[in-house]
């Protein structure tokens, strides 16, 4: 098999320490790491493709995988920025051992294996499950609390239109507008 591998996270470089040194040990790139080496990459269908002997050797799937679990988790959603972050972040450099996939590369891996996704985060619910690790009292639901346009002082609902036109609202909203929209909005228009 024909896979572009990264350097050793031991080996001394350039930096003032081993790669390894600057990552501190309960860091969640250590996580992600250890999540996606532990998951049965053959049987999710990660390792479908085999890579072809010429050409440019293609990066190792679970190298990508793992680049997209640290974007999910981090807020980096586009595959401009994720490149972006593998050239400067000390994370990232650890855990894809140098390697710098380009945006096409991450964005062509999201978009072709969408399944494989799916799997990968169904194993991973149903082994934390079977482990106990989730005691299943608690749901808790991610939301956004927007402010209404549609408010109830403008909120013109067929109850209302059928109404009297003479409060100071209604006035001011037909006033403000131009006046063939004033005429076709007022109840005795419609008479005609």
């Amino acid at each position: 098999m024909k896979y572009l591998t990264g350097f050793d996270r031991r080996q001394a470089t350039l930096f003032p320490t081993c790669i390894d040194d600057l990552i501190p040990e309960d860091a969640e790139v250590r996580v992600i790491d250890l999540f996606v080496d532990a998951l049965p990459l053959k049987e999710l269908g990660f390792l479908e493709n085999e890579p072809a002997e010429e050409g440019r050797p293609m990066y190792h799937p679970a190298d990508l995988f793992k680049l997209c679990v640290y974007g999910y988790l981090n807020r980096i959603r586009t595959s401009r920025l994720l490149e972006r972050e593998c050239q400067r972040n000390i994370e990232l450099l650890w855990l894809l051992k140098g390697l710098q996939p380009c945006f096409r590369t991450i964005a062509g891996f999201r978009s072709d294996n969408p399944k494989l996704f799916r799997n990968a985060f169904t194993h991973f619910v149903r082994q934390i499950n079977r482990k106990g690790l989730t005691g299943k009292t608690l749901v808790a639901l991610d939301s956004s609390k927007f402010r209404a346009v549609n408010s109830k002082k403008k909120n013109y609902n067929q109850k209302r239109s059928t109404g009297n036109w003479s409060t100071s609202t209604t006035r001011s909203n037909l006033t403000s507008r131009n006046s063939t929209q004033a005429i076709w909005m007022r109840p005795e228009s419609r008479d005609r």
